[in-house]
């Protein structure tokens, strides 16, 4: 239904591509492979020539034959003949073309016309819903969700033979096996790379889950500061630090620089001399903080898109439970959020073709059990969260030093790997520097600035 802003005069369509789409179905029916993936009776800006779309299509799948006169036979038993224009009119259809070759081009340009409308109708809806009275954070997310519908839209795809896929990907396994590309994006840690089979890929999801004070939010920036300093783009939504925060978490990270000291200034010489290149460093990696609380599911695919031009890779969510839902979850309960948000992720995730790591709180339950190590039943609210996500990674506090803690971390969910691979961390709190444990003990061999797979290499 086009809005009261939009003279339907003005309307891009195409009389003449509409008519030779349907006159080279009728008189060729194999054709229907290359238009009937593409469209839809609502693609058709004549409602005519839609409904005769729609009745060739009915007979082919079928397995019918759809020409002038079976069409016409449908259509009369519907009581649609005469509205269709009547035998005449089937017949001006079916000679409207010489042959049915070019109804793909066809079909692409009533796809787009059809696009184009669509654009125009959901822009005048977007300006009603912007002069309504609604809240404005609920018109930005309605409108935003009007847009990404339409995006969605516009993006059809079709089965592809395997056979035609082959070719790409034995040039992807010569291109492996010779060094020319990298498996996946590294996250600095050489043990969880081997366990994910070569690093992180675009297209996944990965939890990041951990009791609070852990250091799942230090470990998921100290990841990001690697794949920034590959050359990745990456992303830090904080719901619950501020971006000051994970500034000063980043500068001591590179610099070495004591986290306390350099929120209160106290820092040594030493540490003075190290702070300008850190930030020169830093400054210069493709990294970007966002600390906006209460994000929606349109707001993480608007910041995501956002950055899209950018070539973002690799985006963190700190924490999903912090995340709000929209209108119509909340008239429901906390697990439809925070399923509606999961599948969202997971959507937004291949259809960018980028890495989501998403953090998540676990449940007080781990915390009565004998063993510390966490289960994904304790994953909280939603079993979407398990259930969307590619690798589950859990973290535990296994034993704590003076100058760093060891902490444990499994993996009982990786379809990218082997599932229940276990390994310790060391995580030296006091430059939120991340490093594989030496050995099991974890503090023997333990030094600092060490390059064993850590952030400061």
């Amino acid at each position: 239904m086009n809005g009261p802003g939009i003279d339907v005069n003005r309307l891009p369509w195409s009389s003449e591509a509409e008519q030779s789409v349907l006159g080279g179905l009728l008189i060729d029916n194999s054709a229907w492979e290359r238009a009937g993936d593409r469209l839809t009776r609502a693609s058709f800006f004549d409602t005519r020539h839609g409904e005769v779309f729609e009745t060739i299509g009915s007979l082919i799948q079928a397995s019918k034959p759809a020409d002038v006169v079976t069409v016409f036979e449908r259509l009369q038993a519907r009581d649609k003949a005469e509205e269709c224009g009547g035998l005449v009119y089937l017949n001006q259809l079916a000679q409207s073309v010489p042959s049915a070759a070019n109804v793909g081009r066809y079909a692409e340009i009533v796809a787009e016309k059809a696009l184009h409308r669509a654009l125009m109708q959901t822009a005048d809806e977007a300006s009603e819903i912007a002069g309504g009275d609604a809240p404005v954070h609920d018109k930005a997310d309605r409108i935003m969700s009007l847009f990404g519908e339409l995006q969605q839209r516009g993006q059809r795809s079709k089965p592809v033979a395997v056979f035609d896929l082959l070719t790409e990907r034995v040039d992807h396994y010569n291109a492996l096996a010779e060094g020319n590309v990298p498996p996946g994006i590294s996250t600095g840690i050489a043990a969880l790379d081997a366990a994910l089979n070569g690093g992180m890929r675009p297209g996944k999801v990965i939890v990041l889950a951990a009791r609070p004070s852990i250091g799942k939010s230090s470990l998921a920036e100290a990841i990001l500061l690697h794949t920034a300093k590959a050359g990745h783009v990456s992303a830090f939504l904080s719901q619950e630090m501020e971006r000051s925060e994970l500034t000063d978490r980043a500068v001591s990270n590179l610099g070495g620089i004591g986290y306390g000291r350099l929120q209160n200034g106290k820092m040594s010489q030493a540490e003075w001399d190290r702070l300008g290149p850190a930030i020169d460093e830093l400054a210069k990696l493709p990294l970007y903080f966002d600390d906006q609380p209460g994000l929606t599911l349109h707001d993480i695919r608007a910041k995501a898109m956002g950055l899209r031009r950018q070539g973002l890779k690799v985006l963190a969510l700190d924490y999903i439970q912090l995340c709000a839902g929209s209108k119509t979850s909340r008239r429901e309960n906390r697990n439809a959020e925070i399923e509606e948000i999961s599948r969202g992720i997971k959507e937004l995730a291949k259809e960018m073709g980028i890495t989501v790591l998403v953090l998540s709180q676990l449940s007080r339950d781990v915390e009565r059990r004998a063993s510390p190590k966490p289960t994904l039943a304790d994953l909280r609210d939603s079993g979407a969260i398990e259930q969307d996500a590619d690798v589950v990674a859990m973290l535990w506090l296994q034993r704590e030093f003076q100058n760093h803690k060891q902490i444990g971390l499994h993996l009982p969910k990786n379809r990218q790997g082997r599932p229940g691979v276990e390994m310790s961390l060391e995580f030296q709190g006091h430059y939120q520097r991340w490093f594989e444990s030496c050995d099991a003990d974890a503090g023997q061999g333990y030094q600092h600035g060490n390059n064993n797979g850590g952030f400061d290499a």
